[in-house]
């Protein structure tokens, strides 16, 4: 696997030539959704830590440089990243690195847990609405930080003790922070309302590795025995669900043969319940799936986003790209983020038929055509990608910048499945 940075060319686009079926097969790397909170953990990590089978995408590049600003040291090598906090010395985060990316916020648990105090201007990341911190802050309250907001900025001080947390929804952001500041903490902590998500169950798994006490993750009740101590560790994060489910859905627009390996077919069962609603015939294989599809996929029909099992948010822009360009009509429902459709303007220039009222889209599909669109979240322009695969003509994508973020070369990529797809500077 290469470890080089996408290109940073000015303003990049995609210019994508549609109708092309994609035949081969992809391996997925560990989960971008893994991988973030896993770095911010290492801050509280008293040796060296590997994560194995990891790509350079902008995200994880902006987290180690989080990492790098408080004294760590980080690199990327043999296909994995390398981050030693023994000499971390400094507990601030300005806008600077903290606008960057949403994630940042999972550092305020680890500092804190380390140093006793943690402070952080507020997170940024994709714009698709609100996503309060107001839960992470909670959570840490209840372990016993004294926490002072302000108008840009969060300081939390004071040393952490057990405490029974009751989550008022399964928030897989504060469930991570919450399990990371308990497992150093003094005593026991009960988290009840839990996320369950497969990275809940990774973060578990590394911090256990590194001689931690954490037990339930993938239910609703966690448990963690806080330790004095945690020591280095190599660990391999799950495959990235959201980046298989991406593909095996570009295979259900275009038609062909594509199998995704690297990642446990259980994490992606809702995606293939949709996928098979949508006509395309999906098999299970250990350790992936392989996705067979001909002709214009049918509409899925209802999707509507869940905490998992259910239905992942960050597949709904690409399954509303499918239902765009499929026979029939579907409706596509946005329980977790209300900005979420941000991507639909951009495929209606691709002759799109859609209403949306709220948090729900009608979709009426129908062929689409090539287009100028732009990216403005990360999964919507993958959904624009999708779309643009699958469409009659050529058309260009731009803000890859958003794309970067979770998706390592995903013109290559798809450009060995067999898409007509280029990347070039404007």
């Amino acid at each position: 696997m290469k470890n080089s940075v996408p290109p940073s060319d000015g303003f990049p686009k995609y210019i994508i030539n549609g109708g092309r079926a994609l035949f081969g097969e992809t391996e997925i790397m560990s989960a971008k959704n893994s991988i973030l909170p896993l770095i911010a953990c290492s801050a509280m990590i008293d040796g060296e830590v590997y994560l194995s089978r990891c790509e350079r995408t902008s995200d994880s590049e902006n987290m180690l440089n989080i990492m790098r600003s408080l004294g760590g040291r980080c690199r990327f090598a043999d296909g994995g990243i390398y981050i030693d906090c023994r000499g971390l010395s400094r507990c601030r985060l300005g806008a600077e690195l903290t606008g960057r990316l949403r994630s940042s916020v999972f550092i305020l648990g680890p500092l804190l847990a380390r140093t006793g105090r943690a402070e952080i201007c507020y997170p940024g990341g994709c714009d698709i609405g609100p996503r309060p911190i107001d839960l992470h802050i909670y959570g840490l309250r209840m372990l016993g930080a004294e926490i002072t907001e302000s108008d840009d900025s969060v300081t939390c001080r004071g040393n952490l003790r057990g405490a029974r947390i009751e989550l008022p929804l399964p928030s897989v952001g504060a469930t991570e922070n919450i399990i990371m500041a308990a497992a150093r903490a003094e005593g026991r902590t009960v988290l009840c309302g839990a996320a369950a998500e497969p990275e809940i169950t990774d973060l578990q798994n590394f911090i256990n590795a590194c001689g931690g006490r954490v037990h339930g993750a993938g239910t609703r009740r966690i448990e963690i025995e806080g330790v004095r101590r945690l020591h280095g560790t190599s660990f391999t994060p799950s495959g990235d669900r959201i980046a298989a489910g991406t593909f095996m859905t570009a295979c259900a627009i275009c038609g062909g043969e594509v199998t995704v390996t690297g990642v446990n077919p259980a994490h992606l069962a809702s995606v293939t319940d949709a996928l098979r609603r949508a006509g395309a015939e999906v098999e299970e294989r250990t350790g992936g799936a392989t996705v067979r599809a001909v002709g214009r996929p049918r509409a899925p029909g209802r999707i509507e986003t869940k905490p998992y099992p259910g239905f992942p948010t960050d597949l709904q822009s690409p399954f509303t790209a499918l239902a765009a360009c499929a026979k029939g009509t579907s409706y596509i429902i946005e329980n977790l983020f209300e900005n979420r459709f941000r991507h639909i303007p951009q495929l209606i220039k691709m002759g799109a038929d859609i209403t949306v009222c709220g948090r729900a889209a009608t979709v009426r599909g129908k062929k689409l055509h090539g287009a100028e669109t732009e990216a403005e979240d990360l999964r919507g322009g993958a959904a624009l990608v999708l779309a643009a695969l699958g469409a009659e003509g050529s058309s260009a994508v731009s803000g890859l910048r958003h794309i970067d973020r979770g998706y390592y070369d995903f013109c290559g990529r798809l450009s060995a499945l067999g898409a007509d797809i280029r990347r070039i500077s404007q």
